[in-house]
């Protein structure tokens, strides 16, 4: 019976190294097509200057951000655009005192001549979907472009964008995010590593080959034909903007991104925030998977476009896989133990190993020849802090499989640049961490059985490989009793 026990976890884990392999594999794909997106782009010409001005809405969805409510609202007050042809919607469902900064900013800004109104629901039904789609109801706009609270849209915004809408199929814009705060921490060191190939490379190379990518939720316009084809907004997953994306570019609507265009925006300073965004996005990923792939799948586009598809939706798959691979490792030294601990020389650290270089590289890449260089001390961190965040992101990505909707949760933002400190009030926002912190540590005390069975059989090679997985969940355990001391002491 233990045998039996022990073969089925060992294919487990090779079934999920297997998983991990296909995911750097993918990787690598992105690379070359990365390169051969970067030469055919050397000789595009950039839109010219809007031809005419049609009316713009500018939506602002907020819920309790005193620390940038006040910054979003003035910077999109200075958007340059005919004032007759640009209303700006504070979609407000605040909660605390950002509803009297909020009025106090538009009621200046109103006397200014800026054509600006806030919008206040009963209740906070459908959460940003729902904001968003009210707002809808009252926008004048033929073109909508959204901004998150922590993001700072610069004046030549909608100069930029607007003449990409041209193409009467165009349907949405992105702008790349850039990073206010990417110096402040290792942790929003890592962050900006992993969200700028995110944009540098899988959205130019998406959008290059006439593939599906996303809005990606702010810094981004819409034509309002195109979100009202779709459908509307809707709040039955936790990532609408992913959801009305792929709805939308079903109904065929193209969509184009801007990497000329960068929106600066403020990154999460404590890992509780950063893990509660990382769920919501590989919960809501999984669920709008559940929802558009089949139909997308049975729809007449090309292979290349529903393979992509399927990649991009199930990417977040690859942290339940990390996951699987830690719990399943020690059973499958043990079971090959008659084999020989060299095993796991021979096969697991080579497709572990193989996996790992092709993701280093992805980012390793776009690193150097975008320029990012200053991000590189950071990737020595990234396996270890993958490996320690995995069991936390898994358990959404369990959710967002069988489940729809959710309550949507909040990241704290503070107006944050550079390595400015957060003020205290920063620590009143809610952190959740106990629990996390009790299952990595469970995770850290399991992952040094394998070592301590490794250094029974004298298989020291394999040590230095295996002490990536304890070392990760120290990190976040680590991080964790970190923030919450600064919290106590706030």
């Amino acid at each position: 019976m233990g045998f039996d026990y022990l073969r089925i976890l060992t294919i487990i884990h090779f079934t999920s190294l297997g998983g991990l392999l296909c995911y750097g594999l993918h990787r690598v794909w992105l690379i070359t097509g990365w390169y051969t997106e970067r030469r055919k782009e050397r000789s595009a010409a950039p839109p010219a200057s809007p031809a005419y001005f049609p009316p713009v809405t500018i939506q602002l969805p907020l819920y309790n951000e005193r620390f940038v409510a006040a910054r979003l609202i003035e910077s999109a007050a200075h958007l340059q655009w005919p004032k007759d042809k640009l209303e700006i919607q504070v979609l407000d469902d605040s909660t605390d005192d950002t509803m009297g900064i909020v009025d106090e900013t538009a009621r200046r800004l109103a006397l200014e001549g800026v054509n600006i109104r806030v919008f206040r629901r009963g209740r906070r039904k459908g959460f940003k979907a729902g904001a968003l789609q009210e707002g809808m109801a009252h926008a004048a706009g033929k073109f909508i472009a959204i901004f998150d609270a922590d993001f700072l849209p610069q004046p030549g915004f909608l100069v930029k964008t607007i003449p990409s809408f041209s193409n009467p199929k165009v349907g949405m814009v992105q702008a790349r995010w850039t990073f206010l705060n990417a110096e402040a921490s290792w942790l929003t060191g890592v962050q900006s590593l992993l969200l700028g190939p995110h944009f540098g490379i899988e959205h130019r190379v998406r959008c290059g080959r006439n593939l599906f990518f996303n809005f990606n939720g702010t810094a981004g316009i819409w034509r309002r034909s195109a979100i009202e084809s779709a459908g509307g907004w809707k709040s039955d997953t936790v990532t609408e903007d992913l959801d009305l994306s792929y709805r939308a570019q079903l109904c065929g609507w193209k969509f184009l991104y801007r990497d000329d265009i960068a929106v600066p925006s403020e990154l999460p300073i404590t890992l509780a925030a950063f893990r509660s965004q990382q769920q919501r996005w590989a919960k809501g990923s999984i669920q709008t998977a559940r929802k558009v792939l089949p139909r997308l799948l049975a729809s007449p586009l090309p292979f290349s476009v529903k393979a992509e598809a399927v990649a991009h939706l199930l990417a977040n798959l690859g942290w339940l896989l990390g996951t699987f691979t830690t719990l399943t490792l020690y059973a499958a030294i043990a079971w090959r133990v008659g084999i020989g601990p060299y095993q796991l020389l021979k096969i697991d650290v080579p497709l572990l190993a193989g996996t790992s270089f092709a993701i280093l590289m992805y980012f390793f890449a776009y690193s150097i020849v975008s320029g990012s260089s200053r991000t590189l001390r950071w990737l020595p961190l990234l396996p270890v802090f993958s490996i320690g965040m995995s069991p936390s992101i898994s358990l959404s990505v369990i959710k967002g499989a069988l489940s729809d909707g959710g309550y949507f949760e909040r990241t704290p933002k503070f107006g944050l640049q550079g390595s400015q400190p957060p003020p205290l009030l920063a620590f009143l926002y809610r952190q959740k961490a106990i629990p996390y912190l009790a299952m990595n540590t469970l995770f850290l005390f399991y992952s040094f059985l394998p070592i301590l069975f490794s250094w029974q059989r004298g298989t020291w090679l394999a040590i230095p490989f295996l002490s990536l997985f304890p070392a990760g969940f120290m990190l976040v355990i680590l991080k964790d009793l970190a923030d919450m001391a600064r919290i106590r002491r706030a």
